[in-house]
């Protein structure tokens, strides 16, 4: 599959236009080998937590070879912004210093930065670095995660519905906020003086409260009295409301995504046909 399909008069169009395509989320070269290296880089990134651990299993040569396949990652990355950043005057958004501060101030772009740039820095200038701020970096490469989002088109799809449904979700999370504090005020009137360790408060009835409304179910914390069970109860039945309330909103905002986009898409080739 080609990269570019159409002629420009410059390489910055070019590299644009490679890392730009006009018809986002449609699979080239490109956007398969960074989708690659981001899958690539999270499976070395779960490998790399059981290498670097003394009691693993896994052979000594393991931890280079996941050292070695992070390092290009970075630079990978390094790379494709820099050729992005510097491109982007093609666009006409993004021309001059303003346009640049524009592009540099997006979310997406934001992500790019912390997907490389922090740990990058460290492998350059403090490569001895060890211990908790060195987890915290790698903990930055789940920003690679947002990379995808530039080139498979179910992400695109995902944060579309996501959108579409804010308002609703919104109000379900009031709701559901109004049943966590109402449970777990219940709970401490009812059970405070039984269990004053667990229900004591409206603080130490909230983790009651969550893995109850939740149906998570967990068992550590539980009422005692006859009241508290019978409270209990109807706390997990109204639980059931909680999570059931905003997936109905999320399948029907994906729904009605999913069929606008069809439409769209059916659209755009009944004109092409009558084109030709």
């Amino acid at each position: 599959m080609p990269l570019i399909k159409r002629k420009h008069a410059t390489i910055k169009a070019y590299i644009h236009d490679w890392l730009e395509p006009d018809q986002p989320g449609a699979l080239n070269l490109f956007s398969g080998m960074i989708i690659l290296l981001v899958l690539v880089s999270l499976a070395s990134l779960a490998l790399e937590t059981e290498a670097i651990r003394g009691d693993t299993p896994l052979d000594a040569d393991v931890k280079p070879i996941v050292m070695g396949v992070n390092a290009v990652v970075l630079w990978a990355f390094a790379i494709e912004f820099l050729l992005r950043f510097w491109s982007e005057g093609e666009n006409p958004e993004h021309k001059g210093i303003l346009g640049r501060i524009r592009f540099l101030s997006q979310p997406i772009t934001i992500a790019d930065v912390l997907a490389f740039l922090p740990e990058l820095m460290v492998f350059l200038f403090v490569p001895t670095l060890h211990g908790g701020w060195l987890a915290a970096l790698r903990a930055l490469r789940l920003f690679r995660l947002f990379k995808l989002a530039r080139y498979v088109p179910a992400f695109a799809i995902v944060g579309a519905a996501v959108r579409r449904a804010a308002a609703p979700l919104a109000a379900a999370l009031c709701v559901a906020g109004a049943q966590l504090y109402i449970a777990a005020m219940m709970l401490y009137f009812i059970e405070g003086d039984t269990k004053p360790a667990q229900f004591g408060s409206i603080v130490r009835s909230m983790w009651w409260a969550i893995v109850t409304l939740t149906t998570v179910g967990y068992g550590d914390v539980y009422p005692e009295t006859v009241l508290g069970r019978i409270a209990a109860g109807l706390v997990a039945l109204a639980g059931i409301g909680i999570v059931a309330m905003p997936t109905g909103i999320l399948a029907s905002a994906f729904a009605e995504e999913f069929r606008e986009r069809h439409e769209a898409a059916e659209r755009e080739k009944a004109d092409r046909r009558v084109q030709k």
